[in-house]
């Protein structure tokens, strides 16, 4: 299946258009709820948009699709209110679901089909969200420099073994922290510091760029060792550019804290996710659009085409997501992540993680 590419809409024309979407809600035209669904997304277009389609096709609901930054988009929220036009909020990481749930734009997703589909530690506890593709942050490491018979545990990378040859990116990012989150809710807030002290310690380099810089610091040998998303090496190893696939294929998977290593919680995992809005005009369209998001059809997409994890069980996955080999995830419940967000950011900041 192919994807075309579309660029994320600037701020200012997603609020934009934003506005026009509340004037028409508002106005004698508005259409009726069973027949539309505002979708405030901060996903790529090429990442939702064709199963946006689908659903329409399915269903006639049109959807009305909105991306931009997860920031922007939550301040967006909050700004608009009950004034807003959005049904639905879509967003990575647990940390940001979090956060709009603490902010009071969402409110609770009560479906059995939905709570059926998605295990109890991708829901948030007290349902504001629900998972929809599962992403890992495993270890990353350079095959012609690294015995991966070295490697075992997020633990084991403070030691001196490491010293300057590992990347990560900045503490800004809510991968990370996430991460620390989960150090935190495994070991302690005195041990996760610890941690992140001696992680800062065995730094090839100070952190800058994103996860694909990472991958490709790594590979012609800036470090030997990365974090980052197994989402973002499927998208290297499966693109057409060998700037992209080229420096991915130097690379391998390496699963932490698996059975037999160190504690054995499994590896670190977030979600991409979905809210129902507090402003939702149209709810029963907007949780018909999250069942269908879970369906084994959609959950196929994340899996085959997006280079996700998909959150059901029994869904056939890509090629390259099967090479990376099985792994045991750490079963923690990601609402966790969010509500020690802010304890993690104080972790990385004393440990002097820019």
């Amino acid at each position: 299946m192919s994807i075309v590419s579309a660029p994320r809409l600037s701020d200012s024309l997603v609020l934009a258009l934003s506005a026009t979407l509340a004037l028409t809600l508002s106005g004698p035209a508005a259409a009726a709820p069973e027949t539309e669904v505002n979708l405030y997304s901060a996903r790529k277009e090429e990442l939702i948009k064709p199963l946006l389609d689908r659903f329409t096709e399915q269903t006639g609901i049109r959807v009305n699709l909105l991306t931009g930054k997860a920031e922007a988009l939550l301040q967006r929220l909050k700004s608009e209110g009950r004034n807003s036009p959005a049904d639905l909020l879509i967003t990575v990481d647990a940390g940001n679901l979090h956060q709009a749930k603490s902010a009071g734009v969402t409110q609770p997703i009560d479906v059995e089909t939905v709570n059926a589909a998605v295990p109890a530690n991708y829901r948030d506890p007290d349902g504001h969200w629900v998972a929809l593709s599962v992403r890992a942050r495993p270890i990353l490491y350079a095959r012609d420099r690294v015995d991966s018979g070295q490697l075992s545990t997020y633990e084991d990378l403070t030691d001196p073994r490491w010293k300057g040859r590992i990347c990560v990116r900045s503490s800004d990012n809510v991968y990370n922290q996430s991460m620390v989150a989960s150090l935190i809710a495994a070991d302690g807030i005195e041990a996760a510091e610890t941690w992140a002290k001696g992680l800062v310690a065995n730094l090839a380099r100070p952190p800058q760029g994103g996860d694909r810089d990472q991958i490709k610091a790594a590979a012609v040998g800036e470090c030997d060792l990365a974090l980052a998303n197994t989402y973002y090496l499927a998208g290297m190893l499966d693109s057409d550019d060998p700037a992209e696939r080229d420096p991915a294929r130097a690379l391998a998977v390496f699963w932490p804290n698996q059975p037999g290593q160190g504690d054995g919680r499994g590896v670190h995992v977030n979600v991409s996710g979905v809210a129902l809005t507090a402003s939702a005009r149209n709810r029963e369209a907007a949780l018909k659009l999250v069942e269908f998001l879970l369906t084994p059809e959609s959950q196929a997409w994340y899996g085959q085409v997006n280079g996700e994890y998909p959150v059901r069980e029994g869904i056939d996955i890509s090629p390259t997501l099967v090479g990376f080999g099985p792994f045991e995830a750490d079963d923690l419940n990601l609402g966790r992540l969010g509500e020690l967000n802010a304890e993690a950011v104080r972790v990385m900041d004393r440990a002097g993680w820019k």
